[in-house]
């Protein structure tokens, strides 16, 4: 009997660590629109031999250092304009390494992969459980 509950408690035990993985960022993007320096960055170029689509994004910090923001995957879905482009840019003030694009779609983009993550594994739960 504890054989066949163990592939279910598995895929709930999944689920759950997703479940606080996308509320974790969640929270992490309110804090970030609550509490984050906003400052307006610039898009630049990727260099030749990089092969990723999509700018890089580069600001300057509250202490005038410039930081390079790479938006990843998420750049070309978030509507990053084309190089030479301003683009609103936040981050907190004792991390602008962590910075993300001020646009909900780049904030929440990491909560709802982990919860859309997080249904699947319920709903994998629910399929296997005798």
């Amino acid at each position: 009997m504890g054989a066949e509950l163990v592939l279910p408690g598995l895929c709930a035990g999944f689920g759950i660590g997703f479940l606080v993985l996308a509320v974790r960022t969640a929270v992490a993007a309110l804090r970030l629109r609550v509490r984050g320096l906003r400052v307006m960055g610039v898009v630049t170029a990727r260099v030749a031999a990089d092969r990723r689509s999509g700018g890089l994004v580069v600001f300057s910090d509250h202490l005038g250092r410039a930081v390079v923001l790479d938006p990843g995957i998420y750049g070309p879905l978030c509507g990053l304009p084309p190089v030479g482009g301003s683009v609103p840019v936040v981050y907190a003030r004792n991390r602008p390494a962590a910075a993300r694009l001020w646009n909900s779609r780049h904030l929440l983009a990491p909560s709802f992969g982990w919860f859309l993550s997080s249904t699947v594994a319920f709903g994998a739960a629910v399929v296997v459980s005798p």
